[in-house]
C-alpha cells in the first residue's frame, strides 16, 4: 500500500506541476495575449449607451432564471449588481425536474457574470422594475394565441411550461446584440459584446433544442403542441416589433427553412442562415408587450433604464 500511495502522490505532483506550467505559459507568454491594433481605443464614448441598454435584458434573464431555479434572485446572489433597483414582481421558484433545474441554475449564474462584465466595463444603472409574475406571462401567451388560455398559462407550473416561457426571453437579447455589433467601435466593447453574444446564443440553442425534442408533444392542459407554442410566440414578437420576419418557431414552412430544404428550425436564422438583428426600438416594443417603445408594460411596468430606454419614454 505504501508503494501505491507513493506512486499516486508522484503522479499527482507531476499533474500539478504540469498544470501550473501550462497556466504560467498561457498567462505570461505574449502568444496567449489578445492582439489589438496599435493606437486602438478600448471604449468609445458612443459605445457606452448601446452596451448599457443590454443590461435591461440581462437583469430580466438573471432574476427570472435565478428565482426559478433557486427560489431567490440577484438580491441574494449578487446584491451590488442590482444597484438599489426594486425587487421583481411575482418571481418565484419553478417546479422543475432535476435536468431543467440544473440548466436554469447555470443560466442564472451566467447572467450574473454578464451583468458584472457589463457594469464593470461600461458602467450601469439600477435594476428596472421587472414583472415576472405568472399573471404577466399568462397575458403574453393569451396575446400570442389571440384568446385567453384556460387555465391561464403558468410558467412556474412544470419544466415544459417553464422552458416555453424561457423561449420568450434570451432570443430577444441575442438579436439585440447582433444589431448592436456594427454600431460599436472600441476593441474592449467589441470583445465584451462578442463574449455576451456567444453565451446568449448558446442559451437560446439549449432552449430551442429542448423544445424541438418535444415539438409534437401536446402541452397539458391545452390542445396545442410545443411547436405551435413556439410559432405563436415568434409570430407575436414579429407583430410587436413591426419589422417583418426576424423570429421563427422550431418548425417552419420550407421557404423559411435552411436553403429552403428543411422544415426543422432548431436555430432561427435568415435566408443565408445568419442571425437576425433588432434595434433597441424593436426590442422595447417586444418586451413592453405594447408594440410601442414609448409605452411601457409587459416585463417592464415602468419602462427600461439607461439613456436609450428613458429617452423613448420621455419623447412619445
Amino acid at each position: 500500500m505504501a508503494n501505491i500511495s507513493a506512486s499516486t502522490s508522484f503522479v499527482m505532483l507531476v499533474m500539478v506541476l504540469t498544470s501550473s506550467k501550462l497556466m504560467h505559459t498561457c498567462f505570461s507568454s505574449p502568444t496567449c495575449l489578445p492582439g489589438y491594433p496599435e493606437q486602438a481605443i478600448p471604449i468609445y464614448k458612443e459605445d457606452i449607451d448601446m452596451m448599457q441598454f443590454a443590461e435591461n435584458l440581462e437583469h430580466l434573464e438573471a432574476d427570472f432564471f435565478l428565482w426559478s431555479a433557486l427560489g431567490y434572485g440577484l438580491d441574494q446572489v449578487a446584491p451590488s449588481l442590482a444597484m438599489g433597483g426594486p425587487p421583481p414582481i411575482g418571481a418565484q421558484k419553478a417546479n422543475l425536474d432535476a435536468l431543467t433545474q440544473h440548466i436554469i441554475e447555470e443560466f442564472g449564474y451566467e447572467e450574473v457574470g454578464h451583468l458584472r462584465a457589463l457594469k464593470t466595463t461600461v458602467g450601469g444603472f439600477p435594476r428596472p422594475l421587472l414583472d415576472l409574475s405568472a399573471h404577466n406571462f399568462a397575458k403574453l401567451f393569451d396575446q400570442a394565441f389571440g384568446y385567453p388560455l384556460v387555465p391561464p398559462f403558468d410558467p412556474y407550473r412544470d419544466s415544459l411550461s417553464y422552458m416555453l416561457a424561457s423561449y420568450v426571453i434570451p432570443y430577444v437579447g441575442l438579436v439585440g446584440y447582433v444589431g448592436t455589433n456594427p454600431n460599436i467601435n472600441g476593441y474592449i466593447t467589441k470583445r465584451l459584446l462578442a463574449g455576451l453574444l456567444g453565451v446568449e446564443a448558446g442559451q437560446d440553442t439549449v432552449i430551442r433544442s429542448y423544445l424541438y425534442e418535444r415539438a409534437k408533444e401536446v402541452v397539458h392542459p391545452y390542445n396545442h403542441t410545443v411547436a405551435e407554442f413556439t410559432i405563436q410566440i415568434s409570430e407575436l414578437r414579429n407583430r410587436l416589433a413591426m419589422c417583418g420576419i426576424k423570429d421563427e418557431g422550431i418548425i417552419v414552412p420550407l421557404e423559411l427553412g435552411a436553403e429552403n430544404r428543411t422544415m426543422t428550425n432548431v436555430l432561427s436564422a435568415n435566408y443565408d442562415s445568419l442571425s437576425y438583428t433588432r434595434t433597441p426600438q424593436e426590442i422595447l416594443r417586444i418586451v413592453y408587450g405594447t408594440g410601442d417603445e414609448h409605452v411601457p408594460g409587459g416585463f417592464y411596468p415602468q419602462g427600461g433604464n439607461g439613456r436609450i430606454a428613458r429617452e423613448f419614454l420621455e419623447k412619445p
